[in-house]
């Protein structure tokens, strides 16, 4: 069964949730023979009986046709309404016993839902599904929600995660109220809402860390975008039984089915930062760091509020070395006075969030002592003209290595800024038949705007040619008049046959702008490219194996955005390239993905992802086929293989 998400219906997914055909809430099932149990238990009766009516008693006991056990009741086991105190839950032989130590409330309905808890006690074969209901009143609520819960930014099934539902449909309840009824995702991040009454519901997906049965803007979070009816119908479906003569039957029977069982939940967590002076320190005398609580786009200002430099910027009497994001940033002090002063306050004006979770100015004194610099003792030498003058330098560090990458530059760093830099005495030479010959000097920038201790030298680099690399000694100068001592680097570029070439040529975009993400196999990003006229290029890759997805970039900011609940929105839609891609060296391999072509909880491959379910017996994956496209640069002729898809 292919499932949609109703807000954008290209979205397939597969669930398989047998339980939503049943009309009763336990789930039983008919065992067949073999020389190995495969099967799970089965539900053979309990008291009080399914779906019973006007129940009284605390304690359910439930009994199966063979010894089982129960894994993990404390996070698996929920019970709808939300328990104040924590049930008892035990097994023992063929029977489960639940002990409800909250007071049964008048007129309700109750679901005790083991999800994927209960298991033989021999083969471990999980009884996944299972829940059993009865009701306090003379009616019982029957209707159902289904669905699964994906983590948006990687398509992981979320295991064990809460998702309920309220009738109360007003934003502020998923902060405030309890959900009115809960359930848990099994090992494949399905789930399913039993006992619903009649009406429409928001439905909500939360890691509910502190057990409250609510949303804390810390926690991870996922909603449906459009309020929910459920309701049921009788449809005709066939099943399989066997005959006294051991041959099997196909029978047909009316069974329940409840809608929607298709609902897709995509959780994300908002990375939420409240904005503040999170740290302020002075761990040298020419040095201020500070620490801000989250990102910003608007620089604090401050300004001297002591000594002779009282109401002076602070920008004016040093130099700014901050992060792509500016929450950290380092004021090394130019001037010497300022260095000096042991007690330096100073006046802050920043952005913080108040009580309403919006951004205003606040001013706040910043005190920063150090302690008095002792004098330093004269040298006495008996001959003063002995005495040579001391010269300090500064460390400029080389990221490059004797093997340099085509389309990487040179990176230097520093430990401290850089004031200058005499391009003239930094000379760049290339070995041409055995003879050193000056080329055309690197290109020197910053990579970030409030950045001079991060030097990058671009270069057009010629494939297998060995390059020279010559920094004469104070050709850069620090802030602090200091300068660095001379170096010579030498480096040999690699070829352009060293590296493969992936080509994926993406369908069902829709002028949609995206991202693709080439991974290696711990399911992180090696590169990442603009889609650009429905095509995906990466080059520059060493021989190996890798996997790609890639995100819809609704805003076209070029990265991804996770979601936000209080304005709506969710986060930007992610898709897999289900298969593995082995790349060899001077190979180009071309690949035609089309995004909607596979189920989303079937897209993502076996081997990489994380939260693996425990297979069943049919569940074993089958090895993948190799269906590259390769197009080798030494070889002309080659008949393609074009992509094919074996689902």
């Amino acid at each position: 069964m292919k499932i949609w998400n109703r807000s954008q219906s290209m979205r397939m997914l597969l669930v398989v949730i047998a339980a939503t055909l049943l009309a009763a809430c336990a789930s039983i099932g008919h065992p067949e023979g073999g020389p190995r149990d495969m099967n799970p238990p089965v539900f053979v009766r309990s008291n009080p009986a399914p779906s019973a009516l006007n129940v009284k008693r605390n304690k359910i006991e439930i009994y199966f046709d063979e010894n089982v056990q129960i894994e993990d009741a404390i996070n698996k086991v929920v019970v709808s309404p939300a328990q104040q105190m924590q049930p008892i839950v035990t097994a023992n032989g063929r029977k489960v016993t639940v002990e409800l130590r909250d007071t049964l409330l008048p007129n309700t309905t109750y679901t005790i839902d083991f999800a994927d808890a209960i298991s033989d006690l021999n083969e471990k074969n999980l009884l996944d599904g299972f829940a059993i209901d009865f009701a306090t009143g003379d009616t019982i609520d029957s209707l159902r929600i289904s669905g699964i819960v994906l983590q948006a930014r990687n398509l992981e099934p979320a295991q064990g995660m809460l998702v309920g539902a309220y009738s109360n449909l007003a934003d502020s309840a998923i902060e405030k109220l309890k959900f009115e009824r809960i359930t848990k995702t099994n090992q494949y991040g399905q789930f399913t809402l039993r006992n619903l009454k009649p009406g429409s519901y928001n439905i909500f997906a939360v890691n509910d860390v502190n057990r409250d049965f609510h949303w804390d803007r810390s926690e991870d979070i996922a909603f449906f975008d459009s309020v929910i009816s459920p309701e049921s119908d009788v449809i005709e479906a066939e099943d399989t039984i066997k005959t006294d003569d051991g041959r099997d039957s196909i029978v047909k029977l009316d069974v329940v089915r409840f809608k929607p069982n298709d609902i897709l939940l995509t959780w994300f967590n908002e990375e939420y930062k409240a904005q503040y002076l999170a740290d302020n320190r002075r761990p040298e005398r020419n040095r201020i760091d500070i620490r801000l609580g989250a990102p910003t786009g608007t620089l604090p200002i401050f300004r001297v509020a002591n000594g002779p430099h009282r109401g002076k910027n602070l920008m004016e009497l040093s130099r700014l070395e901050a992060s792509r994001t500016l929450d950290t940033l380092s004021y090394w002090i130019t001037d010497s006075v300022l260095i000096k002063q042991d007690s330096l306050l100073v006046e802050a004006t920043y952005q913080k969030v108040d009580s309403l979770d919006k951004l205003v100015w606040a001013t706040d004194t910043l005190r920063m002592f150090m302690r008095p610099e002792r004098p330093r003792k004269e040298d006495k030498k008996k001959d003063k003209g002995d005495s040579i003058p001391q010269i300090t330098f500064f460390n400029l560090n080389l990221s490059g290595t004797s093997i340099q990458d085509l389309h990487r530059p040179i990176t230097i760093t520093t430990d401290v800024p850089i004031a200058t830099i005499d391009t003239a005495c930094i000379g760049l030479e290339m070995m041409v038949d055995t003879v050193w010959t000056k080329v055309k000097p690197p290109i020197f920038r910053t990579p970030l705007p409030y950045s001079s201790m991060k030097i990058e030298l671009e270069n057009q680099w010629e494939e297998g040619t060995k390059y020279r690399l010559t920094v004469d000694s104070a050709s850069v100068h620090s802030i602090y008049g200091l300068f660095n001592k001379s170096f010579v680097h030498e480096f040999t570029t690699k070829k352009s046959t060293d590296y493969g070439t992936i080509i994926f040529n993406i369908t069902g975009l829709d002028s949609i702008p995206a991202m693709a993400e080439l991974l290696n196999a711990s399911d992180n990003p090696v590169d990442t490219v603009r889609v650009v006229d429905s095509r995906a290029t990466f080059r520059y890759l060493p021989a190996g194996t890798y996997y790609a997805r890639l995100y819809l970039d609704a805003n076209g900011n070029g990265k991804y955005d996770t979601g936000n609940l209080k304005a709506k929105i969710q986060p930007e839609e992610v898709y897999y390239y289900p298969k593995k891609i082995t790349l060899k060296q001077a190979f180009t391999v071309r690949q035609t993905w089309n995004i909607y072509e596979l189920a989303l909880d079937t897209q993502k491959p076996y081997d990489i992802k994380k939260n693996r379910p425990k297979l069943r017996p049919d569940d074993e994956p089958e090895e993948e086929e190799e269906e590259d496209t390769y197009t080798d640069p030494f070889l002309t002729g080659r008949d393609p293989n074009p992509f094919r898809n074996t689902h």
